[in-house]
């Protein structure tokens, strides 16, 4: 809950990751909206959940080798502020999810299957649907047993 700032020239920033040494830090504090002196409003706490899923999950794929993405709206395109951050999906696009299943080896249908329960238990139904329609794009029928 800590501001980040690489370099006092800088900044601030969300998260950085070295692709060489694979290491990385985050900071939510910029995610609260206590930060800017709002008052924090019934929700917030998933607001924080959505939004620390989506640097944390950006940073991590950038320590598996990862770079920005340019090619779709994707949790690896990059961001200097908080609204740009936020209009960031939480999800990879199909070209950043291809360079990391290359990179580490999973099955997809298994991740997919993962993040709709995981997104089911902590109550992303927006980002549950969409999971779920991979799925059934990837499978050809209507993805059950998320609940």
């Amino acid at each position: 809950m800590t501001d980040l700032y690489p370099d006092p020239s800088w900044n601030f920033v969300f998260g950085q990751a070295s692709l060489r040494e694979r290491v990385g830090v985050y900071s939510f504090a910029r995610y609260d909206p206590a930060f800017y002196g709002e008052i924090r409003k019934e929700g917030y706490q998933k607001l924080m959940l959505k939004r620390s899923l989506r640097v944390l999950s950006h940073e991590t794929a950038h320590m598996f080798g990862l770079q920005h993405c340019i090619f779709y709206r994707c949790a690896l395109n990059g961001s200097n502020h908080l609204q740009e951050s936020d209009s960031r999906p939480l999800h990879l696009c199909p070209v950043c999810l291809r360079k990391l299943q290359y990179g580490i080896g999973f099955d997809v249908l298994e991740r997919y299957r993962g993040l709709a329960r995981f997104c089911g238990e902590v109550g992303l139904s927006e980002e549950r649907k969409w999971v779920s329609s991979r799925l059934e794009r990837l499978t050809g029928n209507l993805f059950h047993g998320l609940d």
